[in-house]
């Protein structure tokens, strides 16, 4: 039976046997990309070994993609309203699969290393460009809300299905399977994407603001190579406060230019409205919060029960079904109480079962309460999410669905880039000793502080987030 929803026209919208495989192949391609932000962690001491990395140039594995990932996401989207949706997201599968076996058949740092710097440009591409063909394809209303539903849960469940799969992948074949698996994927949605997926660019093309470009990119590229040496080599080393500095300089720059040119890259019209500067915030606090707490839960899982990295990996699969879960029940919620009503109750449970896990102790006994509380708070965090990206993708033209989309997926990158080194920070500093119990009360700390986060973010929704009228 079909599922019908009503156009903000008037029109009525069904959800064709066109546009399920359309929904599949675009949540085939995002939860691809999420796979690809955890796969490589566990592997990463074994690719290390494998290709001759030395300690202190191994974290530019992940380093070099999320600096791109992040950093591109903002123009990638805009040049997606501009030059055509669908066409950046084909282009950019195809350098994903390229850069992929690239990546695979790597045998030297150097050209893995060129290898993510693509992935990451590919995925600064494909996500927004992929988001902004699934809000433009299905109307608002909840033919939309279920789509963003199940990218959302998919999206969630694809970092944890990377940890475990990278696990799997290193122990049972090899590392480069981490990139290989990568390649049948995106071939399969290339082979039927443009049969099934319409292209989407405005009739009359705008010049691209080259000034806001230059000036945000680099912005954001100086952020992100910020946010990460700090959690590499502490927040108050020159290798951190340099990048941040720029970054912030550039980014205020960035703003003044958007005030003076005649087709700016970001319109401030837009970035005034509050839908999306709270939506956004919203979304960023989720993404900080809950990829963070995963990093504390791995650190507590290996450091303090004494869990292998693939048990702790696989320990993260209720966390996933939980998400699962989130996103099937969100596209619901917001439909009967409305998206500012999911941030306040996804918020509420995820702060509430994060300080559950305050409980914690040094015995395996409470595994069932990390179980328990990483089920529900990755529901509450996906009602979270599922809202954010409602709200901040609503009540916009469809000519501005990239931009909206790639605001979104900025804010997303930026949350999971910057979430690990200020927790990670928060720990170190709180740990007084070495040992079980000192790694224990450092981690409870930094998830005291994750807990509140969360709660001021649903505060903040709540205080300044009106509903739309339904």
């Amino acid at each position: 039976m079909s599922v019908t929803a009503t156009r903000p026209d008037g029109a009525s919208a069904a959800l064709t046997p066109r546009l399920r495989l359309v929904l599949v192949l675009l949540l085939a391609a995002q939860f691809m990309l999420a796979v690809d932000f955890s796969i490589l962690n566990v592997a990463l001491p074994v690719i290390g070994a494998g290709l001759g990395f030395s300690l202190a140039h191994l974290q530019w594995i992940g380093t070099a993609f999320a600096l791109c990932a992040a950093g591109f996401t903002l123009l990638f989207g805009r040049v997606a309203d501009l030059f055509g949706r669908r066409r950046l997201f084909l282009g950019g599968l195809v350098v994903l699969g390229a850069a992929s076996l690239a990546g695979g058949l790597a045998q030297s740092p150097e050209v893995l290393i060129a290898a993510r710097v693509f992935q990451g440009l590919a995925t600064a591409a494909v996500t927004p460009a992929g988001l902004s063909l699934l809000t433009t394809s299905f109307p608002e209303g909840p033919l939309r809300e279920r789509a963003l539903g199940l990218n959302g849960a998919l999206m969630s469940a694809g970092f944890t299905t990377g940890a475990i799969l990278g696990g799997l992948l290193t122990d049972l074949l090899s590392w480069r399977w981490a990139f290989f698996i990568n390649v049948p994927v995106a071939l399969a949605v290339l082979l039927v994407a443009p049969a099934v997926v319409a292209e989407s660019r405005p009739a009359q093309r705008p010049k691209l603001d080259v000034p806001g470009a230059v000036t945000v990119t680099l912005g954001l590229l100086a952020v992100i190579l910020g946010l990460t040496q700090a959690g590499e080599r502490g927040w108050g080393a020159p290798a951190a406060l340099l990048p941040l500095a720029a970054g912030v300089v550039l980014l205020l720059a960035f703003g003044a230019v958007e005030r003076r040119v005649p087709a700016p890259l970001v319109p401030p019209r837009v970035l005034g409205r509050r839908s999306v500067a709270w939506g956004n915030l919203a979304g960023l606090v989720a993404f900080l919060t809950e990829t963070s707490l995963v990093f504390l839960l791995t650190l507590y899982l290996q450091e303090v029960l004494g869990f292998s990295p693939l048990a702790a990996g696989l320990s993260f699969g209720v966390l996933g079904a939980g998400t699962v879960v989130g996103g099937a029940l969100a596209p619901r919620w917001i439909g009967r109480f409305g998206a500012t009503r999911s941030l306040l109750a996804g918020g509420l449970v995820q702060a509430l079962f994060t300080a559950a896990l305050l409980g914690l102790g040094t015995g395996r006994s409470s595994l069932w309460l990390l179980l328990a509380a990483t089920f529900a708070g990755g529901v509450g965090n996906m009602l979270v999410i599922v809202g954010f990206m409602v709200t901040a993708t609503s009540g916009l033209a469809d000519h501005e669905q990239g931009l909206a989309t790639g605001l979104a997926t900025m804010t997303q990158q930026i949350g999971i880039t910057m979430g690990t080194p200020v927790m990670s920070a928060v720990a170190t500093a709180a740990m007084s000793s070495t040992g079980a119990l000192a790694v224990l009360g450092g981690l409870k700390t930094a998830i005291a502080l994750n807990a509140a986060l969360a709660l001021l973010g649903t505060l903040a929704s709540v205080l300044f987030l009106r509903d739309r009228a339904r």
